[in-house]
């Protein structure tokens, strides 16, 4: 009898009529992202990975050691919810002294998995379903389809990459009685825009009038170029108690396997992100906490100057051999990206001008329509300049070689 009753639940036994489907509705019109598809077809080919921001650096050797203690050392176990003391006091420092945010490490900042748990934590915590939450495109595909997973409601603005402004006016385009949220991304992925102040001031005013939150990703704070300078928006207007401002170390560090990132919050706000966090997480990876703590306490200004130079000089070399090759770059003032307009060539679909660019060259790039949610994002591609000198200058050698 139990023979039988094991063979009848044998791969294949029970009929298809017999099963239940099991879907989440939330999911549904969700595919896996452009840019983890690009990766594996740029796997399949063997080529370089231009696609995804994995800046596959070498680690600041301090952190480096510190990581390599932390696991010799009994750091193996859970941390609070909220992350280790010396972490979440390193961030306090840290937000005074580059974003002039004043913030108590005991109840304002929350360390999570990644910038990523930090803003599915916000959404969950602070959110309901049906709530409106507006999204400045081109987007972060993530940021939108998170949002979508928790029944939010995406109100897309659409802005003309990399450096269209933000207004009081195109906002009332977009705000209306169900929104709740605004997120800002700064500086931007995918466009490099760096928002400013007279922007940020625009989306206070909004906030304060409307009663709306604000949600920033700020995850590459310190890749700045062009003596661009970064606002933090919780800073401006007086929007600290309503803003949750999200940053981390993946990509300062090149660490963007650890997951370690951090919420900023008025305490009645960053209460609500740890019980999420909590919850969802539990907490962040130990020992990469207090490899990171260390870093950020012994890495001097200097250090992150330097930093932004190195990068800027890699945008530059991207953006010239772009250029050569006929994909128009729209320079970025932030971030490791460049949107490269395939348009120019003639293209009309991002996928075919991306597919092309792998198939023949040999370098992955990210289909524009990744970042948005109409025909505007056929014209583009994003690629991204977070690589060794040597592996960029090969990439770049090859787009050069691109012909249409």
């Amino acid at each position: 009898m139990l023979w039988a009753l094991s063979a009848r639940y044998d791969r294949g036994a029970i009929p298809k009529s017999e099963m239940r489907t099991f879907e989440a509705h939330c999911f549904d019109g969700l595919v896996q992202s452009e840019i983890r598809r690009m990766t594996l077809e740029c796997e399949r080919v063997g080529g370089l990975n231009l696609a995804q921001g994995i800046c596959d650096l070498p680690v600041p050797e301090p952190v480096r050691e510190a990581a390599e203690r932390a696991l010799r050392e009994p750091t193996n176990t859970y941390s609070k919810a909220s992350g280790i003391p010396e972490l979440r006091r390193a961030i306090a420092h840290k937000l005074q002294r580059d974003n002039q945010i004043a913030a108590d490490p005991e109840t304002e900042i929350v360390v999570t998995a990644g910038v990523t748990g930090a803003y599915f934590c916000t959404l969950a915590a602070l959110l309901n379903p049906g709530d409106g939450i507006v999204l400045f495109e081109p987007y972060y595909a993530y940021h939108r389809n998170i949002a979508r997973t928790l029944g939010l409601e995406p109100q897309l603005l659409t802005l003309d990459p990399p450096h269209a402004g933000v207004t009081e006016e195109r906002l009332c385009e977009v705000v209306d009685d169900r929104t709740r949220a605004i997120v800002v991304c700064t500086p931007s992925n995918p466009s490099g825009k760096m928002y400013e102040r007279e922007e940020l001031e625009a989306i206070a005013r909004i906030a304060h009038e409307r009663d709306l939150l604000v949600i920033t990703d700020e995850i590459y704070e310190y890749f700045t170029y062009d003596g661009a300078h970064h606002i933090s928006p919780g800073t401006v207007g007086e929007l600290w108690p309503r803003t949750v401002s999200l940053m981390g170390f993946s990509k300062t560090f090149a660490v963007t396997g650890w997951r370690i990132a951090y919420a900023v919050a008025h305490e009645s706000l960053a209460r609500r992100i740890l019980l999420a966090n909590d919850l969802y997480f539990i907490c962040a990876n130990r020992p990469a906490q207090s490899a990171v703590a260390h870093g950020v306490e012994v890495l001097s200004p200097a250090w992150y100057r330097e930093l932004a130079r190195a990068f800027q000089a890699k945008r530059d070399r991207l953006c010239a051999a772009l250029e050569e090759a006929g994909f128009a770059p729209l320079v970025p003032h932030g971030a490791y990206y460049v949107l490269a307009d395939a348009g120019a060539l003639g293209y009309t679909s991002a996928r075919s001008a991306a597919m092309e660019l792998l198939e023949r060259c040999g370098v992955a790039a990210v289909p524009g329509t990744a970042f948005y949610h109409g025909s505007d994002g056929e014209r583009f591609l994003r690629v991204c300049f977070a690589k060794e000198d040597d592996v960029l200058d090969d990439a770049c050698a090859r787009i050069r070689s691109f012909e249409r």
